[in-house]
């Protein structure tokens, strides 16, 4: 590929990265919209941890073997490892710098932004509704099973997850799954476990302490960033196959099962937009639901640039 071509990778994971950084607007669908959702699933599914094992004889011997050399690079590139780590690196800067925005404004602006989470998610339910299918009794069990989880995992009981690291690895785990789900925001999932704005938080405070040179602060907040990083590769190469697996076994039942979660999500940024409001009167209905207005446009605008969103 050129360089152009790698280019083009990098911004279309940084665009990723900025969506996934926001509850409610998925990454995968931007990958979807700019052509790369086809290949970011297949390259997904042919990542081999035993291949990659395989790998280290040669990676061994590749600074003195040529033969060596050529087949590390040979094996990479079937992977599509130098691919992804590139729409990595796009994502992963984009995803640091939309946090630290995002935790600006819920530090300054919470009822507002808060309320623009909501118009993203609701919107992001309502394109996908079309997909769902309740045909059956089964399927209908199957929404009210994933509404309900949902609506229990975002009340209040969320925000007494412990902060250890298994936790942290877990939920890395499980937002990573919306990479190959075009519609689902993995930020999402972070904001119904009430671990979004912790995870905000940690990119913060990492960022600060690492521009103030300030060693051991960075050392602490990255920490989670690792733990969580580690339980998003390990989500990737397990959770995320079977849901991709899922989706093409029982894509009627999955699919309706992944809008229902969402639908009984949307309790989240409800809360969290009035948990310190003491009196709603007019100004402060406003003042959500501007901000709602807002998500719903930009959902709505992201829809139809890219024709639909489909999970096929």
């Amino acid at each position: 590929m050129s360089v152009r071509e790698w280019l083009g990778v990098y911004l279309r994971g940084a665009a990723m990265g900025a969506a996934d950084a926001v509850p409610g607007v998925s990454g995968g669908t931007i990958a979807l919209i700019t052509g790369i959702y086809g290949r970011l699933v297949a390259a997904i599914a042919s990542l081999d941890p035993r291949a990659a094992l395989a790998l280290l004889g040669p990676a061994v011997r590749s600074p003195f073997d040529a033969d060596a050399r050529a087949t590390v690079r040979d094996e990479l590139v079937r992977m599509e490892v130098p691919f992804l780590v590139v729409l990595g690196v796009g994502l992963l800067s984009a995803v640091i710098t939309v946090a630290n925005l995002v935790q600006y404004f819920l530090d300054a602006h919470p009822v507002a932004t808060y309320a623009f989470f909501f118009g993203l998610v609701l919107a992001s339910v309502l394109v996908l509704a079309g997909e769902v299918n309740l045909g059956t009794p089964r399927r209908v069990a199957v929404a009210a099973g994933g509404f309900v989880l949902a609506f229990l995992a975002s009340g209040p009981a969320q925000s007494q997850l412990p902060t250890n690291p298994l936790v942290t690895f877990l939920v890395g785990a499980l937002a990573i799954c919306a990479m190959v789900l075009p519609g689902v925001s993995g930020s999402l999932i972070l904001l119904t476990l009430g671990q979004y704005d912790r995870m905000t938080g940690a990119v913060h405070g990492t960022t600060a302490a690492v521009l103030a040179g300030d060693v051991g602060a960075a050392t602490a907040a990255g920490a989670t960033l690792v733990v969580f990083s580690l339980g998003a590769f390990v989500g990737l190469l397990t959770f995320a196959r079977v849901v991709a697996w899922a989706l093409e076994q029982y894509h009627a039942a999955t699919l309706t099962f992944l809008v229902a979660l969402m639908a009984g999500a949307l309790r989240a940024p409800i809360r969290l937009s009035f948990a310190d409001v003491g009196t709603l009167d007019a100004g402060v209905a406003l003042a959500f639901l501007l901000p709602a207005l807002v998500g719903v446009a930009l959902i709505v605008a992201l829809e139809r640039v890219g024709g639909g969103v489909v999970l096929d």
